[in-house]
């Protein structure tokens, strides 16, 4: 299967502000994604589709890329093998699928997904 990137993801304060950047910047379209997010269609089949997100707390203000993997449990076992850092553990965002975040040994922030069964 590989480790495709799935998406990505920048984080704010004000969703409906980032939204409306994105889509005046580069033409693309927002749907709203649950309570705190927007998900955007670039219009292209190339590269990958992302979202807007205002957690309410820190971090404010990220971009994060996600890896689809297998298993997390797995993959976040190796991270630390590796000299990274789990910062939020395996979560399930039910009925869409699980999620971890995680910092390489440079420190910079990654995702791993798996998607729903």
């Amino acid at each position: 299967m590989g480790n495709p990137v799935v998406h990505f993801d920048v984080g704010c304060t004000d969703s409906a502000a980032s939204r409306d950047f994105y889509q005046k910047m580069f033409d693309w379209k927002a749907e709203t994604y649950g309570p705190l997010s927007y998900k955007f269609d670039t219009g292209s089949d190339q590269g990958i589709q992302g979202f807007t997100t205002a957690l309410g707390h820190e971090p404010h203000n990220y971009v994060m890329f996600y890896v689809q993997v297998d298993d997390i449990g797995e993959k976040i076992e190796l991270i630390g093998e590796l000299g990274g850092e789990v910062m939020v553990p395996e979560t399930e965002i039910p009925g869409t699928g699980s999620f971890a975040w995680c910092k390489d040994p440079a420190g910079n922030l990654f995702g791993l997904w798996k998607a729903a069964t």
